[in-house]
């Protein structure tokens, strides 16, 4: 095990035979590799890092497991996976590539704003950016080619209100099992890394479940894949775009894992030794009948001026899980493993951008349903108030006091719901997110993140909340579908 990040469990000392606490960098693990002569080299379980080293190990004489790295290269490289798109006869997000600000510009006039604007080959989403204009684009421009100066900058065309899916696959060469689909809750321009997801889906048709599975299976056999990947669609009125294939196991493997009751990892490293899945048992999807909650954790307390509102950058640092049988208990099992504590009553606060001014009208109705207080900004109050919905008007930080961040101060605020377009979001905006922050008050910056808090919400004032062992859950399922097997 190469590995020199401390906190993670790969550096536990039973986990691997010998660990080299050394950068993973070419030069380091060439070294590593001329010492130990090993059978060969596995790098699907880092993330991008040793993925972008596997031509130049192969290169060096590295025997490289599993999938070989021009496969890897043509999932990578945007002109020779356009070309498997294009073979595939797949959806792709109109896109083009630029190397420097004018190209950028020409392709963006051509693409149509909003664009996501991207490095190639970084980590975490370094440097993305949702652009909505020109001035933006060049900006960002200067920022994307100093972080990855040596390739060329993606631009795709930004989906709007889309649904993005994350699917975790696991392939031998000859057959591909889905290992898990998972329903992003928040909208696309999240960093999947730091969107909830759930798993299975709650809101897709049999249909398009059966769409994503052929896909991902035919973009595994043309690309070779031998142990896993993890592929990024998207959904847009009812049509599926594939956003990114990543020939390697992503951040999702263990959550999935963990819901399918199958350890993938150790699977996907047989297969890569050689084994083929009927030899491992594992031929056929499996859907479980419990709901399982992904929720990104986020280290902002710790950061004293760091904005709270999400992008395509990724900034959570770790993920914890809600398991239930319905959704709403499952994501208050999440917020709660996250570390905040869902309110039965009180106050909701909301403040959001024009452009979601229709959709938030459904999620305050539910909360006021539920006897809540609703409270909003100007603007945000008087939509509400034409749509029916009782608000108190409350002063933004900029209007005088008490304002909004008062009110959280003193208790009256349970939940905020605050959304923002873009980078430029107001101060007052700012102010609001870090003053729930502060006082570790429930807050969201999404529209879809808010549904989903007052599902939760409802699902707590219903019943009363269990936890059982992952195993009963698992235990239930089998019995479950070996009576069905009987029938």
């Amino acid at each position: 095990m190469v590995n020199s990040n401390p906190e993670t469990v790969s550096t536990d000392y039973d986990t691997s035979d010998k660990l080299f606490f050394e950068p993973v960098t070419l030069e380091d693990v060439l070294h590593i590799l001329k010492t130990e002569n090993p059978l060969g080299v596995i790098v699907q379980f880092g993330g991008q890092t040793p993925l972008n080293l596997a031509k130049g190990l192969e290169a060096a004489g590295a025997r490289i497991l599993g999938t070989s790295p021009d496969a890897i290269d043509r999932a990578e490289d945007r002109k020779r996976f356009q070309d498997i798109v294009n073979r595939l006869d797949l959806r792709q997000p109109d896109n083009d590539t630029a190397t420097d600000i004018k190209g950028a510009l020409k392709a963006a006039r051509r693409i149509g704003f909003p664009v996501l604007v991207r490095p190639s080959y970084v980590l975490g989403g370094r440097s993305m950016e949702i652009v909505y204009d020109e001035e933006t684009l060049s900006q960002f421009m200067e920022r994307a080619i100093a972080a990855s100066p040596d390739h060329p900058i993606l631009i795709d065309k930004f989906l709007q209100d889309a649904i993005e899916v994350d699917v975790d696959a696991i392939s031998d060469g000859t057959d591909t099992v889905i290992g898990g689909i998972m329903e992003h809750i928040e909208e696309a321009g999240i960093h999947s890394g730091d969107s909830a997801c759930v798993l299975p889906p709650i809101t897709f048709s049999q249909e398009l479940l059966e769409s994503i599975e052929k896909q991902t299976k035919l973009i595994a056999r043309e690309l070779g894949v031998i142990g896993l990947m993890n592929i990024q669609y998207a959904v847009k009125d009812g049509v599926l775009y594939v956003l990114e294939v990543n020939p390697r196991a992503s951040r999702t493997v263990p959550f999935v894992s963990k819901a399918i009751g199958v350890p993938l990892a150790k699977l996907a490293t047989k297969i890569m030794l050689g084994r083929s899945l009927k030899d491992l048992g594992f031929t056929e999807t499996i859907w479980p009948e419990h709901i399982s909650v992904k929720e990104a954790v986020f280290p902002f307390n710790r950061f004293p001026n760091v904005d709270v509102l999400l992008g395509p950058e990724m900034k959570s640092t770790g993920e914890v899980m809600g398991i239930d049988h319905s959704f709403g208990m499952a994501f208050a099992k999440s917020q709660m493993a996250a570390g905040f504590s869902l309110p039965l009553d009180g106050g909701v606060f909301i403040s959001v951008n024009d452009i979601h001014k229709d959709k938030i009208v459904p999620v305050a109705r539910a909360f006021q349903n539920m006897g809540f207080h609703i409270m909003a900004t100007r603007g945000t109050a008087a939509h509400l108030e034409r749509n029916g919905i009782k608000t108190e008007t409350i002063f933004k930080l900029s209007e005088g006091r008490p304002h909004v961040v008062d009110r959280i101060k003193n208790g009256d605020i349970q939940v905020v719901i605050n959304t923002s377009v873009g980078r430029r979001s107001s101060l007052d905006a700012y102010h609001i997110r870090r003053g729930a922050l502060t006082y570790n008050v429930l807050y969201t910056t999404t529209i879809a993140g808010s549904k989903a808090l007052s599902e939760a919400v409802m699902a707590l004032k219903k019943e009363n909340w269990e936890v059982s062992p992952l195993q009963d859950y698992h235990r239930n399922a089998k019995l479950s579908r070996e009576r069905k097997a009987k029938i």
